[in-house]
């Protein structure tokens, strides 16, 4: 079970290269329910995920979500037959301490015809831990009921035009 919120960025934290960071490459060969290959660094994964409905406005995204690594071949195979654009994103892991609990953010910096988009997800143990956290002064607004920041919505995107 995934439980994780979303949100854009209002700045991007400084001194990014200290943190570790993964060059990501993802596409999709079906949104509902989603199967995904992604290369992260020299990792290569099949992902299937089945999306539960967000009922509300700021509610957190919970997914169920199956992993299973490929291998290169594999990969580049699959890539051949993906639905739209191959996302390209430079994801940095960035810990956030708040109320003595240390959160793991992602925050994704596009590349290629997404440059200039960024946004965060920090994933949760339970509705009520997402429920209850509070962003860092960094983040901007929340969208995780925002589909046009879904991935799979951002593969069919030629540009940022969508965000106008």
């Amino acid at each position: 079970m995934e439980i994780e919120h979303k949100y854009l960025i209002n700045e991007l934290p400084e001194n990014l290269d200290k943190y570790k960071k993964k060059e990501i490459e993802q596409g999709y060969l079906n949104r509902s329910p989603v199967l995904r290959i992604r290369k992260s660094n020299d990792k290569y994964i099949f992902t299937y995920k089945m999306k539960k409905e967000i009922k509300e406005e700021g509610a957190p995204i919970v997914n169920e979500e199956i992993e299973a690594p490929l291998t290169k071949d594999a990969y580049l195979h699959l890539k051949t037959k993906v639905d739209g654009n191959i996302i390209v994103k430079t994801r940095y892991i960035i810990p956030y301490t708040y109320n003595d609990k240390t959160y793991k953010i992602e925050l994704d910096v596009f590349h290629g015809k997404l440059e200039g988009l960024y946004f965060a997800e920090v994933e949760f143990e339970s509705v009520e831990d997402a429920d209850s956290f509070v962003k860092p002064s960094w983040f901007g607004k929340e969208v995780s009921s925002d589909r046009r920041y879904r991935n799979g919505f951002l593969t069919e995107q030629e540009n940022l035009d969508f965000l106008n």
